[in-house]
């Protein structure tokens, strides 16, 4: 009996000793086990609001707006574009109602889009589109589509423009042929091949300075050299001498140092410098006179035009270097203009970071500068000296 007690006794006392031992045991691996889930917790929220801010960071860095709404239509995320167009003004308000309206749809499960035209200023075209999102809710996008409805009107234009320049000779084309397969009379032969000759050059050049301009347009980088502009005053004056002399215009170059040099693609400055000059003859009176000439500030060179012809109408002036677009349609077709030279003169001008000037009192003349940057190392001192 003493034996069984002593027994319960120990039992009891190593009972009293290892249940506080074990308790701390417990609390201890407890507290590990809730310190570890903390840690993992923690540690999956960091990952998360990280990749957030990630997902954020992308939102904001894209040139399209973006708005996120749940289910119930409340705004959930826009981003810095988005943000951007909202209330402000007038177009900011367009825009915001035009977002709203879409997402509404979206939410009923359609696919929307609308072009909105936004008067400005500035003018701009604005694309709104909405869509569904699987989880429920839906996505708006906002897209500023100005340049690209820009470009779509210009091409339009474009392709009008060139079906009417090209349409008009060869309409005169056929006629022609048709009234010559029936014609034997000498002299009415002759006048009737005459005039399919100049319609025949008059699509031919048509075709060659489109050629030309999309050359210049589509040809990449422009091969930049040290040119001596005097050889490319030369070359671009000798092109047009012939036409200048049948025409009876005194064409007189102030020729330029020998170390006055532009940087640039000899080709390109040649052809934009020589329509320049073609222009000013064949707006020229007989007797009138046409100077070319060249400057410099020591940063870019300025190759100058100047005639004494009709001048351009002050309301033109914004619109001379657009394709097509000419001031006077009658004496284009007199003088077989075909509504490009300028065009491709303003590009060369843009190929090259330069400029193209003009200046004009109408029934006084115009001048026209071609600025092209400097050659490396060319002095103000130097240059103007040698350009007289």
């Amino acid at each position: 009996m003493s034996f069984v007690l002593g027994v319960i006794v120990g039992l009891g006392l190593a009972l009293l000793i290892a249940v506080p031992f074990l308790k701390s045991r417990f609390h201890n691996r407890a507290r590990n086990l809730e310190k570890a889930a903390s840690e993992r917790t923690n540690d999956a929220i960091a990952r998360f609001e990280n990749q957030s801010l990630l997902i954020r960071t992308a939102l904001d860095s894209l040139t399209v707006g973006v708005v996120v709404a749940s289910a119930k239509g409340e705004v959930l995320f826009r981003n810095r574009v988005a943000s951007g167009m909202t209330g402000a003004l007038h177009a900011d308000v367009l825009v915001d109602e035009a977002v709203d309206v879409h997402l509404r749809g979206a939410l009923s499960g359609e696919h929307r889009r609308q072009v909105i035209e936004l008067f400005g200023p500035p003018s701009r075209v604005v694309l709104v589109a909405a869509y569904p999102i699987e989880e429920g809710g839906a996505l708006a996008t906002i897209e500023d589509i100005t340049e690209r409805s820009r470009l779509d009107a210009v091409r339009t234009d474009f392709v009008a423009n060139i079906s009417h320049e090209l349409k008009t000779p060869v309409g005169a084309l056929a006629v022609l042929a048709e009234a010559l397969a029936d014609e034997t009379e000498p002299e009415v032969i002759r006048r009737l091949s005459s005039k399919m000759v100049e319609e025949s050059i008059r699509a031919g050049r048509t075709i060659d300075d489109l050629l030309e301009l999309s050359r210049i347009e589509l040809g990449g980088e422009a091969i930049k050299e040290a040119i001596a502009v005097g050889l490319v005053i030369a070359e671009a004056v000798d092109r047009v001498r012939t036409l200048a002399d049948r025409r009876g215009v005194v064409l007189r170059v102030l020729e330029p140092g020998e170390r006055l040099k532009v940087l640039g693609d000899r080709r390109q400055i040649v052809s934009a410098l020589g329509n320049l000059v073609e222009n000013a003859v064949k707006y020229s009176e007989s007797g009138k006179l046409v100077e070319v000439s060249a400057s410099t500030d020591g940063l870019s060179v300025d190759m100058r035009v100047r005639d004494e012809g009709m001048g351009i109408p002050s309301r033109d002036l914004d619109r001379i270097f657009e394709r097509f677009y000419r001031v006077d349609r009658a004496r284009s077709r007199e003088t077989g203009g075909t509504g490009l030279g300028l065009a491709i003169v303003r590009h060369v001008a843009n190929n090259h970071g330069g400029d193209v000037l003009v200046s004009s009192i109408e029934g006084e003349g115009s001048t026209f500068t071609l600025r092209i940057p400097a050659a490396p190392g060319l002095t103000v001192a130097s240059s103007l000296s040698e350009a007289g």
